[in-house]
Formats: C-alpha cells, sequence, structure tokens
C-alpha cells in the first residue's frame, strides 16, 4: 500500500457524528470529484475505504444513494460511484445552497462552512476526492487538485484561514493548491485526521536531519584529512629539500625534531605530532616550526 493509500485509509477511519460535517465533507468531495453537473456526479477512485465510506457518508448527509456502486473490485483497481437520478442530484445541490439548473460555475459557499469542525471535513473531503501525497521517504508533496478555477483559488483562501499557506498553479485544466514544507504537511494532515501519517512525515524529516548532519560532518571530516595529507605532502617535500641540499643536522634543535617526527608519521594531524614530540609543545609552537622548514627550504637559510 502507497503512503497516499494510508492516509486516504486513515482518513476513512475518522469518526463522523454531525450531520452538518457530513454535509462538508460531501461538500469537498463533489467539489474534487471527477464531475459534479446537474447532469450526474461521478466520483472514481482507488481507495477501497473510500468506496466503503461514500454510501454511508451520501446517507447521512443527503439521505440519498448512488444510482450505481462497484462490484468486484480488483485490488489495486480503481471504481465508479455515479449518481444520475435528477430527484437526488437535486437534493444535493440545494443542501449546498444551489439549484441545478441556475448553478454555471461551482463556488465554495462558506455559509456550509460556518464552523471550524465544518471547514475541516470540508479539506477532508477535497483530500479524499482529489487530494495526494508522495511518500516522505523521497520527498516533501501534498496537492488538492480541481478542475474549477473558483474552487481552487478559495481552497487557497480558506487554508490561509486555517493557518496554512499554500502554493496555487496550474497544470492542463486543473487547478492546484499545494504544500511542499514538511511541517505544513504534517499539520494539515493532523487537522483533517491522519494523525499516524503526520507522525511519518515528521519522522521522515528527523531521519533525513540526521542524516544531512551525518553526511555534513563525514565530509568535513573527509576535507580536513585531505587538507591534512596535502599539507603534510608539502613539508615532507620542504623536509627532503633540505636533508638534500645541506642536510638535517644543520637546523636548529627544535626544527630538527620537528623534521624528524614528520618524516616518521607522514599522515598525523598537528596536534598528533605536538602530542608526540618530547618535550611536548603547543599545537601553534609545531605549526610555527613546520612553517620555519617550509621558508628555509625555499631560501636556503637554516636560522635559529
Amino acid at each position: 500500500m502507497s503512503f497516499a493509500s494510508e492516509v486516504k485509509a486513515e482518513l476513512c477511519h475518522v469518526k463522523r457524528s454531525r450531520k452538518c460535517c457530513a454535509v462538508a465533507e460531501c461538500y469537498g468531495v463533489m467539489l474534487y470529484c471527477n464531475s459534479f453537473t446537474p447532469r450526474e456526479i461521478r466520483i472514481i477512485t482507488g481507495s477501497p475505504e473510500f468506496i466503503e465510506l461514500l454510501p454511508k457518508l451520501f446517507r447521512k448527509a443527503f439521505n440519498v444513494s448512488f444510482d450505481i456502486l462497484p462490484e468486484n473490485v480488483k485490488p489495486g483497481g480503481r471504481a465508479t460511484l455515479l449518481m444520475t437520478d435528477p430527484e437526488k442530484i437535486a437534493t444535493v445541490f440545494r443542501a449546498f445552497g444551489m439549484e441545478p439548473s441556475d448553478t454555471l460555475t461551482l463556488h465554495i459557499n462558506l455559509g456550509v462552512l460556518e464552523n471550524d469542525c465544518c471547514k475541516t471535513s470540508f479539506v477532508r473531503g477535497a483530500f479524499l476526492a482529489g487530494g495526494s501525497i508522495t511518500d516522505p521517504a523521497k520527498r516533501y508533496h501534498l496537492e488538492l487538485t480541481t478542475t474549477h478555477a473558483a474552487v481552487g483559488r478559495e481552497m487557497c483562501a480558506l487554508l490561509l484561514e486555517l493557518g496554512f499557506e499554500p502554493g496555487l498553479a496550474m497544470r492542463g485544466a486543473n487547478h492546484v493548491a499545494y504544500f511542499k514544507q514538511s511541517e505544513a504537511i504534517a499539520d494539515f494532515l493532523t487537522m483533517a485526521g491522519a494523525g499516524v501519517p503526520a507522525m511519518e512525515v515528521m519522522s521522515a524529516r528527523v531521519e533525513k536531519d540526521m542524516r544531512n548532519e551525518i553526511n555534513r560532518k563525514v565530509n568535513c571530516d573527509s576535507a580536513n584529512a585531505d587538507k591534512i595529507v596535502a599539507a603534510a605532502a608539502e613539508q615532507l617535500e620542504a623536509i627532503r629539500r633540505i636533508e638534500r641540499e645541506q642536510g638535517l643536522d644543520t637546523l636548529p634543535e627544535g626544527l630538527q625534531q620537528a623534521a624528524l617526527l614528520r618524516i616518521a608519521n607522514p599522515e598525523a594531524s598537528l596536534a598528533e605530532l605536538a602530542a608526540l614530540s618530547v618535550p611536548s609543545v603547543t599545537k601553534s609552537c609545531l605549526s610555527h616550526r613546520l612553517k620555519r622548514l617550509a621558508a628555509i627550504a625555499k631560501d636556503g637559510r637554516t636560522g635559529d
């Protein structure tokens, strides 16, 4: 089962006790389903839980039934629920403050969504009918897709009222409200009633953050190791040049010790070399001595 299927399955099991919320949820379904016209109401879905929920929801909201229900739906297949009876369709339209014969363009009638619980139910219905969400382990993306331009704009305004900041885009003839931030998606799912998937989104975010932090540290450590190796190679080259041209025994004792330590420990860091020094010296002191050796190799003077 995909993550989107898991989300819709959990949303279908949300307890629905108030008729006003059932009407609001059906309203969201209608405005985001495949067809909502005076001639037909057609809902196509691949969610078995949604197929089971819809007849109960319509009965509770409008006391009407679908004219055609799917039979023998294969696992993973899509099914169609259809209503064509004019009287039933008129009952549904009127519940939303519309008359079938007078409706040219669909809008969101906020009078149907006076209570916050009804607004939440409306958004849940819209997601069940026209929503999708990607697996958060891959990327963060949740969207609500409708063919009605006014509904798409008004849904964004409604979501803003509920505390969200969705994006709005066109995809062909579809109007898409979307979220790409993990926190917004988790909050949306929590509001709609999908608490477990919301936790999965946040868990995926934490896991990704931890993985990114580990990768950052590994890359940083790798970069530091590369710097150490490169610096050590330059120091060894300078020491070998001094050894060839004038001999290490011409160096002051401190520089001679630093040179021998580097030859014996070609991959050690400055801190490790400083710890190996006898008597011990600071990392800063050892760094200064190695820079002196590089200068001597360059100009040929031993100095003190």
